[in-house]
This record gives structure tokens, C-alpha cells and sequence, in this order.
């Protein structure tokens, strides 16, 4: 039984790993603001203004805010659209035989997208947004001018891009690859963008190549301020789509510490019982 456990929790760790992305580029760890009422109004704002014109947000409603800080005339002002009530869902204008249309495919709602990223004993849907949103990068050759490391060839261009700013990427990579003749060979890729999205992409065959496979992304950006600051903008955006996901988590934590609490204290009693009821029996 043990061992079957054992190997069990090997392999949703793997799976977990495998997983981590479409794309298979390791997720970095998004810092925890969950706990953070103004990181989650700042996500919440963010939201509204750069990810509702296409991302519907269908099992949220507006006044549902109030739970991160938020008063209602504060959401009035600052997060309504002309014709929204507070009491609202957040969807948008946009049908969805017109998005498929124009898009090739509907943009997701997002209420519920950090739950559907997140992976058993593994990274969260809040680190998949965090990673998924600092890895865009200009790329002229596909339809909409980007490409994102997390999810390659995704549909969507890069939304924040103006407060990020521009820069550039290079891409090293070493990998096992087919040769012509059937057999195994490492071969080294260097792919590097400018911050216009226009490539130059070398290789070459590494030849008595011991080593293990290599994938180096180095990201060089104009404005070194303003994307530090991005990426502090990216953590509340995270952070609040994985709020949204489960509004009542902060609730749920907080009850469950007392829970354990007194389970606690409840096994203490029943040991203390049943040492008492056994005593006298032989």
C-alpha cells in the first residue's frame, strides 16, 4: 500500500512538471499578493481596462469586488462601462459567432482560468497567467506580429506590450535532433528577435557533445524601469484572476485553520476517552 502511494505521488509529480505549459517552458513562481487588498484592486483595474474588451468574465459579478476593498461608488466610477450596473456580470459586447469570425476561435472567459491552469503538486493557474503574460515577444512572421513562449502560436497579441515597452530576445538552445541519416545528433539553436520582431535564427551540429539539453531565453529590454514595473503589474493581474477563480478562499483558509484546530483538540479528548474506557479490560 505504501509503495503504491509512493509511486502515485511520483507520478502526479512528474505530471506535474511535464504539464506546466503548452509548450513545455518551465513556469516561474508568480509572488503571492492574494492577501494583498490594493495588489488585487490594482488587478482588478488592470483587468477591466486591458482584458474585458475580449475576455468575458461571466461568473463574476461586479459588486462581488467589494470583497477585496472596493465601495460600490468606487466600482461605479472606476470600473463600469457606461451602460453596466454594479450588480452586473462582467461580460462583454462581443458575440461569440463574431469573435470566432474574426479571431479564428472566441477568447476564453477567464473566470475560472487560474483554477483550469493549475496543475496537482505543481505550479498554479496564478503562476501560468504571471509566466504566460512576461513572455510575449515580437515576431514578424506570424499573423498578429507576436509569439509567447508559454503558449506558442497563441491567438491573442500582447495586451499590456505599452506598459512593458519594447525589447528584444535571444533564444540558445541545444537539442537531440534527427540527422539525415536516421541517427541522433545535438545541434544548437540560436534564435534572437529584436524588438521590431525581425529574426535571425543560426544552427549548428555540435559535434562529441556530452552535456544535457540546453534552453536559454535571455530578454534585454529598452526601458529596464518600466519593465520591472510590469512585471509588479503582472503579479496583481495574477493575482487577481486566481482571486477570482475562488472568491471564498481567503474565507476557506481562514476556516480551515480552525478546523484543524479543533480536530486537534478533538483527538486529544478521544485518545484521553478511549485510554479511560479501556483501562479496567484485560
Amino acid at each position: 500500500m505504501i509503495k503504491k502511494l509512493i509511486t502515485t505521488i511520483a507520478l502526479s509529480l512528474t505530471c506535474a512538471v511535464s504539464f506546466a505549459a503548452e509548450g513545455g517552458y518551465p513556469l516561474e513562481r508568480a509572488p503571492e499578493r492574494i492577501n494583498d487588498m490594493a495588489a488585487l484592486q490594482n488587478g482588478a483595474k488592470l483587468f477591466v481596462n486591458y482584458c474585458l474588451g475580449c475576455h468575458s468574465a461571466n461568473s463574476m459579478r461586479y459588486n462581488r469586488l467589494t470583497d477585496i476593498g472596493l465601495t460600490e461608488e468606487q466600482i461605479k466610477r472606476n470600473l463600469l462601462f457606461t451602460t453596466d450596473k454594479v450588480g452586473d456580470l462582467m461580460e462583454i459586447a462581443m458575440r461569440r459567432d463574431d469573435a470566432t469570425a474574426w479571431f479564428g476561435a472566441a477568447p476564453p472567459d477567464l473566470s475560472v482560468i487560474a483554477r483550469a491552469k493549475s496543475v496537482n503538486l505543481g505550479p498554479t493557474g496564478v503562476d501560468y497567467i504571471y509566466t504566460f503574460l512576461r513572455t510575449f515577444y515580437r515576431d514578424t512572421s506570424k499573423p498578429i506580429g507576436w509569439d509567447n513562449l508559454v503558449f506558442p502560436s497563441v491567438g491573442m497579441p500582447h495586451a499590456l506590450w505599452q506598459l512593458q515597452g519594447p525589447r528584444s530576445m535571444e533564444r540558445d538552445t541545444i537539442a537531440l535532433v534527427d540527422a539525415d541519416d536516421g541517427s541522433k545528433q545535438w545541434q544548437r539553436t540560436v534564435a534572437k528577435y529584436d524588438a521590431q520582431g525581425f529574426s535571425q535564427i543560426t544552427t549548428e551540429v555540435l559535434q562529441g557533445y556530452n552535456g544535457s539539453p540546453v534552453d536559454k531565453v535571455t530578454f534585454t529590454p529598452v526601458d529596464a524601469k518600466a519593465a520591472a514595473a510590469f512585471d509588479s503589474q503582472v503579479a496583481d493581474l495574477a493575482n487577481f484572476l486566481g482571486w477570482m477563480a475562488e472568491p471564498v478562499q481567503l474565507e476557506r483558509k481562514r476556516l480551515g485553520v480552525w478546523v484543524l484546530l479543533f480536530l486537534i483538540l478533538f483527538f486529544g479528548v478521544a485518545w484521553r476517552l478511549n485510554a479511560v474506557y479501556w483501562k479496567d479490560v484485560k
